[in-house]
């Protein structure tokens, strides 16, 4: 069936993948291009991985996270075989540790591309997906992980998008945590599902002696100001202690560059971040489910201290508002050439006509122009 759809719909594409068209494609372009421009002006430079590396290499180190997501074929010309990248990520760690492991630290690295997932998910069915970025490398500091949150939320103010929330985990506190407890492996394994799904008569029940410790931190979930406070009520073990200390360091820093800024906290979220080893970040458009980006700090191929943030593009453009098309100006035959040129120089998008229309009017709207060149001028489409 899947066969016959083909043969009478080429416009058919594979679940998860589509076309992205005018004007979209091009505001997308623009805001990947607004945002980068961010980057550079924070000293980001840009790199440009390769789509396809061997799959050694790309599944290797913070690769080994997205494995499940990647795809893999045979190379014919090494007989290898090669992976499609399904995060960025990975391959800013490699070229950081090979091509650019004698360039001065902390290295600031930027990014924008495509990425390919094996599958989508209900909430996310897109399987080709771009990613922008940054990642800071070879330093561990919280002035470092506060760095990137600021970094991404003025790129996303240049795309548009103001009102955001950045919702701040420690993945490695919880299970920290449930290794200072000494619970049994099936205790562990009941317990972190609960405290996954967020039921505290579960986490009651299991947690024992350390029950009252864990609902004090699911209880504290919320704005930052308000979980830090709540978090320092509760007799947290030496061992996460820091973590808790690094994560109100990164606030204050975040707080003295953007006050107006929404941080929120959950102590106790720890889904998703495979290979980050402190603060994780998530970035949410308020009111909507899809995230906008994602990050965190993380070891650069298991040698270096990193942190980075990736933004989505794809949702990004969902949310920022509807860019202005460029004025589109209808050259009938024969306008002059400088006059097109000015008219560029100008901000029109010129359409040049090659055949003389019987209505010039007409033949300017049927090909999407705002305007039509009359008269040595260019005048809108509804006053001609």
């Amino acid at each position: 069936m899947m066969t016959d759809d083909f043969r009478l719909n080429r416009a058919l594409l594979p679940a998860g993948f589509d076309d992205l068209l005018p004007p979209d494609a091009a505001i997308e372009a623009h805001l990947i291009e607004a945002m980068m421009h961010v980057f550079d002006l924070h000293g980001y430079e840009r790199v440009k991985p390769p789509l396809l590396e061997f799959e050694a290499s790309l599944l290797s180190g913070a690769g080994t996270a997205v494995a499940e997501q990647t795809f893999r074929l045979m190379d014919p010309e090494s007989q290898r075989m090669m992976a499609l990248r399904a995060d960025t990520t990975p391959q800013i760690a490699r070229i950081a540790t090979t091509r650019l492991a004698d360039a001065p630290r902390p290295l600031r690295l930027a990014y924008a591309g495509q990425c390919l997932l094996a599958r989508g998910v209900q909430v996310a069915p897109e399987r080709q997906v771009t990613q922008s970025g940054i990642e800071l490398i070879g330093i561990d500091a919280a002035e470092a992980d506060a760095e990137t949150i600021v970094v991404a939320a003025e790129a996303l103010e240049s795309a548009g998008v103001s009102k955001i929330s950045v919702d701040l985990t420690m993945p490695p506190l919880v299970p920290a945590l449930l290794t200072e407890a000494n619970f049994d492996p099936l205790t562990r394994t009941e317990l972190s599902h609960a405290l996954d799904r967020k039921d505290a008569a579960s986490v009651q029940e299991l947690a024992g002696n350390s029950a009252n410790l864990l609902c004090a931190m699911l209880e504290a979930a919320g704005p930052a100001a308000a979980t830090l406070e709540a978090l320092e009520r509760v007799a947290l073990p030496a061992l996460v202690q820091p973590m808790v200390q690094r994560l109100k360091t990164i606030v204050a820093h975040v707080n003295a560059v953007l006050p107006n800024l929404r941080l929120t906290v959950d102590p106790v979220e720890f889904r998703g971040y495979l290979y980050h080893t402190g603060v994780a970040v998530t970035i949410f458009a308020p009111g909507r489910q899809a995230e906008l980006g994602r990050g965190g700090r993380y070891r650069c191929d298991g040698s270096e201290d990193a942190t980075g943030i990736t933004l989505y593009p794809d949702q990004i453009r969902a949310v920022a508002p509807r860019q202005l098309a460029r004025r589109r100006l209808y050259l009938p035959p024969g306008t002059p050439v400088p006059a097109a040129k000015t008219a560029r120089q100008q901000g029109f998008a010129t359409v040049v006509g090659f055949s003389d229309p019987t209505n010039v009017r007409a033949e300017a709207m049927r090909l999407g122009c705002t305007h039509l060149w009359r008269n040595g001028a260019a005048i809108a489409i509804e006053e001609c």
